[in-house]
């Protein structure tokens, strides 16, 4: 009898919070400390952007309600260039208050693999990255929003990549990057390097930190720092970024993304594959920083 009390203050709590979110669409709102959120998984019913809406036939949300099928508010504006009813979506359901929206969505057109127009849609210059959040090698957690302020390059690896023209390039260009930045002490004052593995139950803060001293020969991690996280998380950052990816056996097979990204927080630039050179990279970030101070 509890359990369904619970369950139907909890379903009451959300109704009221999205009818009120449906008049509310000017942006997300900023959580309070006691905002619960839960893990969501469903179907896409329909889709209403004028709304900020999206209707989700979902599963049982563990601890909190039963499946069935509910509208929820969405602000990633991203997210509605590419919903379609039938589709699968992944997201983290916030309940703070009276108010309730979805954060951090995945979509996946088919059982196990992620949705390729989302990550073009991300992908254009000009569009801010979303808050994620991530490991560092030290256990750290990281927020993409406390990065603001720095221009921030990264890519995407996985510490037992046998190809020498793809993780170990990445990070030995990272390297060359990190080098060029030492260098020039101002340059790297507003400079951060991320490298962020796609094999999270695999590396580890541990192992990524031990990847980062004996392959990349980090000393001093103020400047370039290893991520993980779950795969949850580690997989929602790697589609916004367009990065395709799963396991075979040991390995994993995916292509290779790395993004420049402004001290606002927006994606300058994306270079795909592995024919880019860090001297490039490095006069990219000089333009954007160059252009932002001329503008400031």
């Amino acid at each position: 009898m509890l359990k369904r009390s619970f369950s139907f203050v909890a379903i009451t709590l959300l109704l009221s919070a999205l009818m009120l979110s449906c008049r509310q669409t000017s942006g997300p709102p900023q959580s309070s400390a006691n905002a619960r959120r839960y893990d969501l998984t469903g179907t896409v019913v329909s889709v209403d952007r004028a709304h900020k809406q999206v209707v989700v036939s979902h599963d049982p949300i563990p601890g909190f309600m039963d499946a069935m099928i509910m509208p929820f508010t969405l602000y990633a504006d991203w997210a509605f260039d590419v919903l379609s009813p039938g589709d699968r979506i992944h997201a983290t359901l916030v309940v703070d208050g009276d108010r309730s929206w979805l954060e951090n969505p995945l979509v996946v057109r088919q059982e196990g693999a992620p949705a390729q127009t989302p990550s073009r849609a991300s992908l254009q210059p000009g569009v801010e990255v979303p808050p994620f959040m991530l490991t560092n090698q030290d256990g750290k957690r990281i927020n993409f929003a406390d990065l603001r302020g720095r221009a921030v390059v990264l890519t995407f690896i996985y510490t037992r990549c046998p190809l020498p023209d793809y993780c170990p390039l990445m990070t030995s260009n990272f390297a060359a990057i990190n080098q060029r930045l030492q260098a020039d002490a101002e340059l790297a004052r507003r400079v951060k390097l991320l490298s962020i593995t796609v094999d999270p139950e695999h590396d580890t803060p541990p192992v990524m930190r031990a990847y980062a001293m004996e392959r990349a020969g980090v000393k001093d991690f103020r400047q370039w720092e290893f991520l993980t996280g779950s795969p949850d998380e580690v997989h929602r950052v790697a589609t916004f970024f367009g990065l395709d990816y799963f396991a075979e056996g040991n390995q994993i097979i995916h292509n290779l993304c790395t993004a420049l990204i402004s001290p606002e927080g927006k994606i300058v630039k994306i270079y795909h594959g592995n024919e880019w050179k860090p001297e490039d990279v490095v006069d990219d970030l000089r333009a954007t920083l160059g252009e932002k101070q001329a503008k400031s």
